[in-house]
């Protein structure tokens, strides 16, 4: 049975990886910073007889303890771990050092194994539709960090630059590399973690917490849309050493979601827009406004999926399914 080494098996997305993987017969070893969380994960697996091929290590992004012991015995590697926040932090170093020291940490450990074939690196859309106005986004696009475009999104574009060059400069091709670059995440959860940004951004929206929303857009995906494309690149060899966009073709407007929410009788979702004024008025003072502003001056974009599709023969879910199995997660979690 081929093994699975899964970084920050607590998240949102890393969870239906392993649901996924398991379902596929894999078996699975989960890292996680606190160990303690090993029974939340437990908890999450959809089919619990399926809980005997998951096993725990420990795993930190900025340490290099366990790596290469937790790499060994593994045949494939999903590198999903990186700090995500919607709010920007005091530095900047503190989302992108454990992004880029976590993702050349698992890739040097991949190399020293002489088993593993292959790592999904979880990138996403930041990597690629920032810092310039391209209206359609392809794989051949980078974020250009040297704009104004806040941690987060220079977080991820350098981690998958470094992954690249990683690549790029390892004269033995230890293994390939397929970096997976999903838009917005929603869907529905699996355990009771409702910290993560979009379970945050969807439960405010539900329980009427915003009173306007800022007149962004973002491109979307279904977590299982994701955990199905991170599985399906281990043995699909089209993939290899690919960038792969996975979300909506289009952007959707954040009072397009909104007005879903409400249309299914979640009637405490704003109607109303921040005015965007306002937004750039108070973004040069304000770290939280700087990068809405920077979302917002965006505008729409589109993205162009179609070597997803022909790669994986990708039907993506759609939003609203995505969003209604989203809300009401949420609210089951909400009322316990």
């Amino acid at each position: 049975m081929e093994k699975v080494l899964v970084t920050g098996a607590s998240g949102f997305i890393a969870i239906h990886c392993i649901n996924e993987l398991l379902k596929a017969g894999y078996s699975v070893k989960g890292s996680l910073r606190n160990l303690r969380r090993e029974n939340e994960v437990r908890k999450s697996i959809e089919d619990p007889t399926r809980n005997q091929k998951l096993e725990f290590c420990k795993l930190e992004l900025l340490e290099d303890e366990g790596w290469d012991e937790a790499a060994f015995d593994c045949d494939y590697l999903l590198h999903i771990a990186s700090p995500f926040t919607i709010e920007e932090p005091k530095k900047e170093a503190l989302l992108i050092n454990p992004a880029l020291e976590g993702t050349l940490r698992a890739l040097n450990a991949a190399k020293k194994s002489s088993k593993l074939k292959k790592v999904v690196l979880t990138s996403s859309m930041a990597a690629i539709a920032y810092g310039h106005t391209k209206q359609l986004c392809s794989t051949e696009d980078w974020t250009d960090t040297s704009k104004e475009v806040g941690a987060y999104v220079k977080s991820k574009t350098i981690a998958e630059k470094a992954a690249w060059d990683f690549l790029n400069t390892d004269s033995k091709n230890s293994f390939s590399l397929t970096t997976i670059h999903p838009g917005m995440v929603f869907g529905p959860l699996l355990n009771d973690d409702i910290d993560g940004a979009s379970a945050e951004l969807i439960s405010k929206m539900i329980n009427g917490k915003f009173p306007a929303l800022p007149d962004a857009y973002f491109t979307v995906v279904d977590v299982r849309d994701v955990a199905k494309l991170h599985v399906e690149s281990l043995k699909n060899n089209k993939s290899d050493n690919k960038r792969i966009i996975a979300t909506s073709p289009k952007g959707i407007n954040i009072m397009e979601i909104s007005k879903i929410l409400r249309k299914n009788g979640y009637n405490k979702s704003p109607q109303n827009f921040i005015p965007t004024k306002m937004i750039n008025s108070l973004a040069p003072f304000n770290k939280e406004m700087k990068s809405m502003a920077a979302m917002v001056n965006r505008g729409s974009y589109g993205a162009d999926i179609t070597e997803t599709i022909s790669i994986y023969n990708w039907e993506p879910i759609p939003l609203e399914k995505t969003l209604i199995d989203m809300a009401n997660s949420l609210k089951q979690i909400l009322s316990k």
